[in-house]
């Protein structure tokens, strides 16, 4: 029997009225992602993916189509119904990191389990677990300004695991650091999917990065082409 999909989405546009000027970015996009996988979104700037990324993590919603998440029709949900999801069931990590610049890395991690109702000591305890787990263990009281770019963003993902989200997903991770730590940023995720059995999606246009994953998914023109799958012995041999 197959298993049901996470997130599918069906049929989705998003137009954009430009004063009198239609900008179309998706076009009829459909897919599933089933629990448990490693998708990659692979297009060039301005091929629609980050927009994708954003209906699919529930950020923005669809013009037309629908987008279910576990079975639910997010349709039908109001925006506090759909930020209260986001909260619970989603972490996502941005190229530019969207760290607090006032606040160090342990409130960072914190923010959202605030917005979760989850007590003090809790979320103390849990953003140092975090932190650590990214190798940040000695940086918990420095402030984003006194850390390297690698080292936001592995707060930046140690904050996306904060509520321990079913999915993570992540807009260009790996944009803004060179390709050495762009590298031990995607280990992590990769990490995550083998070991916490995390659903990861991944938006980018660099190829290298899609070479981490056997599921990818091609778009172009806010339409899709026609995803493969990469047999595990190419991934290996790519990843080597």
């Amino acid at each position: 029997m197959a298993e049901s999909p996470l997130i599918k989405l069906e049929n989705i546009w998003k137009i954009y009225q430009l004063g009198e000027v239609e900008l179309v970015v998706l076009k009829g996009i459909s897919l599933e992602i089933t629990p448990g996988s490693f998708v990659v979104i692979l297009g060039s700037s301005g091929s629609g993916k980050s927009t994708l990324l954003h209906i699919i993590g529930l950020l923005d919603v669809p013009t037309k189509g629908k987008v279910f998440l576990e079975g639910q029709d997010t349709s039908r949900l109001s925006e506090d119904e759909l930020a209260q999801i986001r909260g619970r069931k989603i972490g996502f990590i941005f190229q530019q990191f969207n760290l607090l610049p006032n606040l160090n890395a342990l409130e960072n991690v914190a923010i959202p389990m605030i917005l979760q109702g989850i007590d003090e000591k809790e979320r103390r305890e849990r953003a140092e677990y975090l932190l650590s787990s990214v190798g940040l263990k000695e940086r918990v009281f420095h402030r984003p300004s006194e850390l390297s770019g690698g080292e936001q963003q592995r707060i930046a993902i140690a904050r996306s695991l904060s509520n321990d989200p079913e999915v993570i997903v992540a807009d260009e991770p790996t944009g803004n650091l060179d390709s050495t730590t762009g590298k031990q940023i995607m280990e992590i995720l990769i990490n995550l999917h083998e070991k916490e059995k995390k659903t990861i999606i991944v938006v980018t246009h660099d190829p290298n990065i899609a070479d981490y994953s056997k599921q990818i998914i091609n778009i172009k023109d806010g339409q899709l082409v026609p995803s493969h799958l990469v047999s595990e012995k190419v991934l290996w041999e790519r990843k080597k």
